[in-house]
């Protein structure tokens, strides 16, 4: 059974200000539970089977967090597998891999 330490909605709140926007991202790794969690609260932004260009990322990332480092998230999503793209990053879209436990 899970605690409400271990589901998104239970931790999340810490890290997001009163419009729900990302207001810091720990990059400490044995913070990485999270950045897992913070991670999937970003992905459930992107609509599945919807095709985003670079820009239409970094534009919504911008939405939803405030410090203003939507390279990082853009690349934690993806290299963590919440988000794909085409080799030359021209296209990107929204992975189903949003929760891992």
């Amino acid at each position: 059974m899970n605690t409400s330490d271990e589901k998104p909605d239970g931790r999340i709140h810490h890290y997001l200000d009163e419009q729900g926007r990302v207001v810091r991202f720990p990059v400490s790794k044995k913070n990485r539970k999270d950045q897992t969690i913070i991670l999937e609260y970003l992905a459930e932004k992107f609509e599945i089977g919807k095709v985003y260009t670079e820009r239409d990322v970094n534009e919504l990332l911008k939405q939803w967090h405030t410090f203003g480092d939507w390279a990082l998230l853009r690349r934690e999503l993806f290299e963590r597998g919440y988000i794909n793209r085409k080799a030359d990053c021209s296209e990107y879209w929204r992975t189903s891999n949003t929760k891992l436990y």
